[in-house]
């Protein structure tokens, strides 16, 4: 059965912004980069308003994660449901996941997974993190060998931000589809419940684009349906539990189709709170990407690297003489340096204050990006020694199916 109304909506709606965001492509016409309100009505999401974060943090006693303060987290859709079910003490399970399409994970990677490393310690909630290595063969010109390879190492980047192995399942889609019927049993229910009308009025497939394209948004589905995983939540679950999904915005028509369905295979509409994109070195107008190396900053880069990176890539909203930028000062909307500080500085007192100095023309452009390199130099390090202690055991026992923690 079609859904002539989510298509029509999303086709009515895409050229409402000279903003490109679908989830294989994402440029802005401006420099400050998405207009996320137009986004937000154009994806038909809600924004996280103050109330809701009040809400938040009475509910778990503690302040909200600077991401969900700044509004780098800014978007969801049924939040305040999934906030009901922890209230009325009854399970509810997280999922994200990750495309490996390189070894090599840069620092725009790791929003969502420290996003969802804090949601799971604040509500001590279970886990599964899909790596989607058979989507990066199905779009990227490389080998299911390779891709499943990068699968294990990004798993190892994954694991090194901190998550607790009692909570959480990581799995490749290309090694588990066979270990678990009932993840492939539901992926044939969802791709039963939508027509290639559908998908081709969600994701703009063509009749030239393969027919395992055309398949695969399912796949990304099927994780968000706690049946999929009997192993962790038993053989004999009688009600399907709630799901929340942290995940950058441009996944999100992955989960509009999925909500589309769900109630017709009765299943729960899944929740999702989104992010904004992590900018490129070059400027805002583009995500940072894998696959230009000077646009990115990689988990595997050294403070030498990251130093020259910054210093010559990075996109200045200063002025062009010391002159002129001491009497007019810089635009932070702009400035790669202040917008990476935003995502990986937590001191608010200190980040407002490189703000106004910014802004006012005491803090020079080369100064504030001395900040941010020290900044990075210290988290890329310290995430490397993290990520040394990872071995292939280590990462076996995350990606092997078992009976996870959970409160209720």
């Amino acid at each position: 059965m079609s859904s002539p109304k989510l298509e029509e909506t999303i086709e009515r709606k895409s050229d409402e912004t000279g903003d490109k965001v679908t989830p294989w492509d994402v440029n802005a016409e401006s420099d400050t980069g998405i207009d996320y309100d137009k986004l937000i009505r154009r994806f038909g999401s809600s924004k996280i308003s103050p109330e809701l974060i009040t809400r938040i943090e009475s509910i778990i006693k503690k302040p909200v994660h600077h991401f969900i303060r700044r509004g780098i987290f800014f978007s969801h859709r049924d939040l305040e449901s999934i906030l009901t079910v922890y209230e009325q003490q009854k399970p509810f399970f997280l999922y994200t996941g990750r495309g490996p399409s390189s070894e090599a994970m840069h620092l725009g990677h790791l929003i969502p997974f420290i996003m969802t490393k804090w949601l799971q310690d604040a509500f001590d909630v279970p886990l599964v993190i899909q790596m989607t290595d058979d989507e990066k063969f199905l779009w990227k010109d490389i080998t299911i060998d390779d891709a499943n390879k990068y699968a294990y190492e990004n798993a190892k980047d994954i694991i090194a931000c901190g998550f607790d192995p009692t909570k959480t399942f990581i799995f490749s889609d290309f090694d588990f589809m066979a270990q678990c019927p009932n993840f492939y049993r539901n992926i044939c229910r969802i791709q039963k419940s939508v027509t290639f009308n559908q998908v081709k009025g969600i994701f703009g497939f063509t009749e030239s684009d393969c027919i395992g394209k055309i398949a695969f948004p399912a796949i990304q589905a099927a994780p968000s349906v706690s049946s999929s995983f009997p192993f962790i939540f038993g053989e004999k679950l009688k009600q399907e539990l709630p799901c929340l999904i942290p995940c950058a915005i441009d996944q999100d028509p992955y989960f509009r189709m999925t909500r589309d369905v769900a109630p017709r295979l009765n299943f729960p509409k899944p929740s999702l709170i989104h992010s904004t994109f992590f900018p490129a070195l070059q400027g805002s107008k583009s995500k940072m990407s894998a696959s230009d190396p000077n646009s990115s900053i990689f988990l595997t880069d050294s403070p030498k690297d990251i130093k020259t990176k910054i210093n010559k890539h990075a996109f200045s909203g200063g002025k062009d003489s010391i002159e002129e930028h001491r009497a007019k000062g810089g635009d932070c909307d702009i400035d790669v340096s202040f917008q990476y500080l935003t995502f990986f500085m937590d001191d608010d007192q200190r980040l407002e204050e490189i703000r106004q100095d910014y802004s006012s023309g005491k803090l020079l452009t080369g100064e504030l990006k001395k900040i941010l390199i020290e900044v990075l130099q210290t988290l890329v390090a310290q995430h490397q020694e993290r990520r040394k202690q990872v071995t292939s055991d280590v990462v076996r026992q995350f990606m092997t199916p078992r009976q996870l923690n959970f409160r209720y």
